[in-house]
C-alpha cells in the first residue's frame, strides 16, 4: 500500500478576490447546516470542523489546492456565458452567479504544476448554476484539451455538474460532442486525461466528459449519476439497490478506479502524472 503524506495547507490569499463577496466569504456545510469562513476551511480543504463532511469547494480554490504555489497561469479567462436565446430569468440568474463566484462561467481553466509535474487542469464551480455545462463552459474545456494536445500536457479534470445547461437549449448538449472529441483527440495523441469526480457529477457532464477519463478517481460519498432515481425506475419499472449512485457502488462495479479522500489527493495525483509522464520529443 502506497503511504501518503499530506502537506499542511495555508490560507491563500491569492485569487481570493474571485470569492464575489470579499476574501474571506462564508460557506454553509450541507450536511449540518454550519456556516464557516472560508479562512477557516481552505486550511481544512473544505472539510467541515463540525460534522466532518465534505463542503463543496469553489473551483479556484479546488486548483490552489492542488496546484504548486504560484504554478497556476490561467487560460480563456474572458470566456463568459451569455443569455443568447433570451431565455426568462437566465440573464438575471448569470448576472448574480457571476457576482456570488467573480467567474465568467462555471468552469476554471489553465495549466499548472503538481509537486513540478506540468499539466492542464479545469475545475467546476457548483455555485455557478450548480455548474451547469453551457456553451461557455464547453468552449473552455474545449480549448483546454486543444491546448494540451497541441503542447503535449496530461489534463486534470476536477468534475461536478448538475447537467446541460436548459436554458442554452440544444446549443448545450451540443457541448458533450465538442469536448468528447477534443478529448478523443488528446487521447489518439497518447496523452492522459485524469477525471476527479467530486459531488455531484450527474446529468450531461456525466454522459461525456465525466466518465472519458483514462483513470477516473472520486472523493467519497460522491453522488455520479444521469438521470435520478425515480426517473430510471419510472422508465425501467426495475427496483434500484440503494446507493446505486454513489461512488462507493460505482467503485464496486468497476466504474469508478479509487475513491480519493482530500487529505491524499494532491499527492496521488502528482504521482500518477509522474508515472505518466512523456518525454517530449521535438519534429524533425
Amino acid at each position: 500500500m502506497m503511504q501518503i503524506h499530506s502537506r499542511p495547507v495555508a490560507f491563500a490569499q491569492a485569487d481570493a478576490g474571485h470569492a464575489g463577496s470579499g476574501a474571506d466569504f462564508e460557506v454553509r456545510c450541507s450536511a449540518c447546516k454550519a456556516a464557516h469562513k472560508r479562512s477557516e476551511l481552505f486550511p481544512r480543504r473544505y472539510i467541515c470542523p463540525d460534522c466532518g463532511a465534505y463542503v463543496r469547494i469553489p473551483a479556484r480554490d479546488r486548483i490552489l489546492l492542488l496546484a504548486d504555489e504560484g504554478s497556476f497561469a490561467e487560460l480563456d479567462e474572458t470566456l463568459t456565458s451569455t443569455d443568447f436565446l433570451h431565455f426568462p430569468e437566465y440573464q438575471s440568474k448569470l448576472e448574480k452567479a457571476k457576482q456570488t463566484t467573480g467567474e465568467q462561467c462555471a468552469a476554471v481553466s489553465g495549466v499548472m504544476q503538481m509537486q513540478g509535474n506540468p499539466c492542464a487542469v479545469f475545475a467546476m464551480d457548483s455555485r455557478f448554476v450548480m455548474a451547469s455545462m453551457g456553451s461557455a463552459v464547453g468552449e473552455k474545456i474545449t480549448r483546454l484539451f486543444e491546448y494540451a494536445t497541441e503542447n503535449r500536457l496530461p489534463v486534470l479534470g476536477v468534475l461536478c455538474s448538475g447537467g446541460a445547461r436548459m436554458q442554452e437549449g440544444i446549443v448545450s448538449l451540443m457541448q458533450m460532442a465538442k469536448c468528447s472529441g477534443a478529448v478523443r483527440r488528446h487521447s489518439d495523441a497518447g496523452l492522459l486525461y485524469i477525471a476527479l469526480l467530486t459531488d455531484p457529477t450527474t446529468g450531461g457532464m456525466t454522459a461525456s466528459v465525466a466518465m472519458e477519463g483514462d483513470i477516473t478517481l472520486a472523493e467519497p460519498k460522491t453522488l455520479i449519476g444521469f438521470a435520478g432515481r425515480r426517473v430510471i425506475e419510472q422508465t425501467t419499472g426495475a427496483e434500484l439497490p440503494e446507493g446505486f449512485q454513489t461512488s462507493e457502488f460505482l467503485l464496486d462495479h468497476g466504474f469508478v478506479d479509487q475513491i480519493l479522500p482530500r487529505e491524499s489527493q494532491r499527492d496521488t495525483i502528482a504521482l500518477l502524472l509522474r508515472q505518466h509522464q512523456k518525454e517530449i520529443v521535438p519534429d524533425g
